[in-house]
């Protein structure tokens, strides 16, 4: 009201007046019902993610195994010769497991950030009283908007490295069996470095993207 009106003369006008009253009317209303505004935004946007699953064909399970030259290399190595392709496959399960983790946390951050958001909502939204603070809500929404987003963002990396993960990997079955083992894990290890680094970047890809 002060930071509207330059005097108490111009209260008494009924468009201030009028004026005044929405504004304090919307900002409790959004303060009461903040958490209801919340799960709407939120409902929104998982029902976009519901339609890119049905699109691209998520929820099928699809399974993956390794080539039978690869295979049949291993089984024919020697008790010395399968020491270095055990010492390999060790080190890249290893790697593989530690991304894993990464992968989880990351996304595991993600289903925080938004429960945060959701438990702090009243604060910024009450900001929206203001004209001179009302940019805060705003700004507050759009970051919402952009967190949930990033789901997103978080398929379709899936998506892309299942199709990497799906195609037949290049043997050489005039190689080694050290070097076939390597030559596969190296690929894995690529492919599943390419996905973290993805999801771990959603948010600033859907910033770029949407400007949220």
């Amino acid at each position: 009201m002060v930071k509207t009106c330059t005097s108490l003369s111009e209260i008494k006008r009924p468009e201030q007046t009028v004026k005044l009253f929405l504004r304090f009317a919307i900002a409790r209303g959004m303060v009461v019902y903040g958490m209801d505004i919340m799960l709407a935004i939120f409902d929104i946007v998982q029902g976009i993610l519901s339609n890119i699953i049905a699109t691209v064909g998520v929820g099928s399970a699809s399974s993956t195994t390794l080539p039978r030259e690869l295979i049949d290399a291993v089984n024919d190595c020697g008790f010395l010769e399968s020491i270095p392709v055990w010492a390999v496959t060790l080190l890249g399960g290893i790697f593989i497991t530690i991304m894993s983790f990464v992968l989880i946390l990351t996304v595991y951050g993600r289903f925080f950030k938004i429960y945060m958001y959701t438990a702090i909502s009243p604060i910024p939204l009450s900001a929206s009283a203001s004209e001179g603070t009302q940019s805060i809500a705003v700004s507050f929404i759009k970051s919402y908007i952009g967190v949930c987003m990033e789901g997103a963002i978080i398929i379709l990396s899936c998506v892309i490295y299942s199709a990497y993960l799906g195609s037949a990997p290049y043997v050489d079955t005039t190689a080694s069996a050290i070097t076939m083992v390597w030559t596969y894990v190296g690929e894995v290890i690529f492919n599943m470095m390419v996905l973290v680094g993805t999801v771990k970047m959603s948010d600033h890809i859907v910033k770029d993207m949407m400007g949220l």
